[in-house]
């Protein structure tokens, strides 16, 4: 499954780039417990959004895909989650797997929950925690570790809970376990996360209340028992996989891509922000709200060097998951790009922190790294390449390198492409439309 990457020509063209992945989940779960049907357009078709219905559909909720492409979601009602007769595989995905830990918590039944050699390892702890609080028990392996076994409340209790942690994947699962709880669930965020779980829950007609308290934080409450009314939705293109196209153009001069349709949460789009603070030139068109969500088209052009700057830890929630790429923007930089706020990274997919560094250094890149930091010294001249980099079953360090491939002076190759599938199941046909060169 290994993939080489060769120095290209510039890119142009138009990049279809595929659905949000955090949305897809969402919309799925969502639609799956609602009152009547949800219509689903632009569904990303990656295996972890296939993992989530596969659930779903375990649980009693009705998914289909129709002719035309679209999905429709015949949900079961708050509370009428079914208790499955197998054991839910949810693949890569630890973004199902917390999300759903928050539905299934709030549901007196029993669910087994696994996932592959690279799930099993992350820890579930930070979202065990608030769910035991609510009244759920959980056994799961050393350091809350998968496979788990989840059995939800009889009578779900709402909480009031501050995150110890920036997480949108813990706020989400609580607020989705206190929609079965009699009262509000409350969570207190000191640094804003991705809030696709509000504005899609006050899409399918659910009321948010967001406020402030004393000290400046966010302070976000669901009332439980009310049921989710079935809607329309349309899933923007997804700016985590437009950054791989994006950074890929920015490096190769005459470089000229349009990608239409893409989020821009003011959340996520901390990497956009990052380039442009790096001289890149990208332009955003025919902005617009799409379901609760900022949606823009992308052109971007590779005509300018990019410079190295400090990107402050602040931005790292809106960016958690471009971290990658954005090391691969920096290493052809001319200056020195510092990263700060990086320990997240050390619990994704793997240890993203130490697999860039070590697959940096292996391709020539002046590199440094502490526990939450990485430095990175460019040249504005391409590393040298050629060589085997460990993904370690991490899609964007896999993408993250064949980026790289595009420009260096020697072709790198990945030692597996196989979860490329998880997210972006396209990936290769599209960059080689657009001129790149991955075999």
């Amino acid at each position: 499954m290994t993939l080489t990457s060769k120095k290209s020509n510039p890119l142009n063209g138009i990049a279809n780039i595929p659905g949000d992945k955090s949305i897809s989940h969402r919309a799925l779960m969502f639609g799956g417990i609602a009152v009547g049907e949800t219509l689903i357009h632009g569904l990303l078709e990656g295996e972890d959004v296939i993992a989530t219905a596969q659930a779903m559909r375990k649980m009693g909720a009705q998914i289909t895909q129709n002719d035309d492409g679209t999905w429709s979601c015949h949900g079961v009602g708050i509370g009428g989650l079914q208790e499955p007769d197998s054991i839910l595989d949810m693949g890569n995905s630890g973004t199902s797997t917390r999300l759903l830990m928050g539905l299934i918590g709030g549901h007196n039944i029993t669910v087994q929950i696994t996932g592959d050699a690279s799930l099993i390892k992350r820890p579930m702890n930070r979202v065990i925690k608030p769910l035991e609080m609510m009244g759920a028990q959980i056994t799961a392996r050393d350091g809350g570790r998968l496979p788990l076994s989840l059995k939800g409340a009889r009578d779900c209790l709402p909480i009031e809970y501050e995150l110890p942690v920036a997480s949108a994947q813990v706020k989400s699962c609580i607020l989705l376990a206190g929609l079965s709880a009699m009262g509000a669930t409350t969570v207190i965020e000191e640094i804003p996360t991705r809030d696709h779980t509000e504005n899609m829950l006050r899409h399918f007609g659910v009321e948010v209340d967001v406020t402030k308290t004393e000290t400046g934080a966010d302070k976000i409450s669901v009332t439980g028992q009310k049921d989710l009314h079935g809607t329309e939705i349309h899933v923007p293109s997804d700016p985590s996989s437009a950054a791989f196209p994006t950074v890929a153009a920015l490096l190769h001069c005459d470089s000229h891509i349009t990608m239409k349709n893409i989020l821009m949460n003011d959340r996520r789009n901390g990497l956009y922000t990052t380039l442009i603070e790096m001289g890149a030139n990208i332009v955003f068109e025919n902005e617009r709200i799409e379901a609760g969500e900022k949606v823009a088209d992308l052109i971007v052009k590779g005509d300018k060097p990019l410079k190295g700057i400090h990107v402050p830890a602040s931005r790292v929630p809106s960016m958690i998951d471009e971290f990658p790429v954005l090391a691969i923007a920096a290493s052809l930089a001319e200056g020195t790009t510092v990263m700060a706020g990086l320990e997240e990274l050390r619990v994704k997919e793997s240890d993203r922190l130490l697999m860039m560094y070590e697959g940096l250094k292996a391709c020539g890149v002046n590199c440094e790294m502490t526990e939450d930091t990485m430095t990175i010294h460019g040249n504005g001249q391409a590393p040298v390449g050629g060589t085997e980099v460990k993904t370690a079953l991490d899609h964007r360090i896999a993408m993250s390198f064949l980026v790289l491939g595009t420009v260096t002076q020697n072709p790198i190759i990945i030692d597996d492409s196989a979860p490329i599938k998880t997210s972006f199941p396209n990936f290769v046909e599209m960059m080689n439309r657009l001129g790149t060169d991955i075999s």
